[in-house]
Parts: C-alpha cells; sequence; structure tokens
C-alpha cells in the first residue's frame, strides 16, 4: 500500500512539458483568440491539468477537457470576453476604476482578484460569498 502511495504522489508531482499543438482543440482556439500577441514560455501537462506560462508573465491553466480553469494576469488583465457578465457588472458597480488581474474557476463558483489587491469569492450563482484584502 505505501509503495502505491509513493508511486501516486510522484506521479501527481510530474510535470511533462509538451507541443502547443497537444493542448486540446478548445483550449488552443481560446488562446488564440484571447492571448495570441503573447509569446508561450512553457507549456506542461500533468495529470488533470495543462498550463501555460507566457514570457509576458500571464499564465492560463486548462482541465484536460480543455476548459480554462485559471487565467493569471499578472502585468496585465484578463481579457474582458472570458469574465461572465454577471462578475464584470459587480466589479464595475462595486468596485470602480479596477480591473481583474486573475479569475479561477472552480466548482464552488469563481474567485476574482482585483488590481487594487481585492480578492472576491463568487459563488456559482455570481452572489458574492466573501471578500479578502
Amino acid at each position: 500500500m505505501v509503495a502505491i502511495l509513493i508511486g501516486f504522489n510522484a506521479k501527481a508531482d510530474h510535470d511533462q512539458v509538451i507541443a502547443y499543438s497537444q493542448l486540446p482543440a478548445n483550449a488552443q482556439a481560446m488562446l488564440k483568440q484571447h492571448f495570441a500577441d503573447k509569446v508561450p514560455l512553457v507549456i506542461t501537462m500533468d495529470w488533470d491539468d495543462y498550463t501555460i506560462v507566457y514570457d509576458s508573465g500571464e499564465k492560463v491553466e486548462f482541465d484536460k477537457q480543455g476548459e480554462w480553469k485559471e487565467i493569471n494576469c499578472r502585468t496585465s488583465f484578463v481579457p474582458t470576453a472570458l469574465i461572465p457578465e454577471q462578475i464584470k457588472a459587480n466589479v464595475k458597480t462595486s468596485f470602480p476604476g479596477t480591473t481583474i488581474i486573475k479569475l479561477d474557476r472552480n466548482l464552488r463558483g469563481y474567485e476574482v482578484k482585483l488590481n487594487n489587491g481585492l480578492e472576491i469569492e463568487y459563488n456559482r450563482s455570481f452572489q458574492v460569498i466573501d471578500i479578502d484584502d
């Protein structure tokens, strides 16, 4: 049993560098549409996701089906077309003058980080459930 757990942990920490063409088609389409002007630095795959890191600092993660999980734009902002309308409206109204630099989608909902450092958590119904500074 211990040998199985050790083998599983070793595999879980294993990232494999892959070519852009090995990404799922829908992930490639999203990247071409929203990050075409960025240069990928490295693309990796592990047992449950794909990660693309750009030379400009942006990072995008996809699940195995090619659906984005996280978009982190440290030096710019998340493309507005990728942000759900309800979140855009809430941020515009409640936090005017800010931009979304990180967007994370998970089973519970969405997590957003603004350029002023605030982090906002939304449930699946797009209701704010937490704000952290």
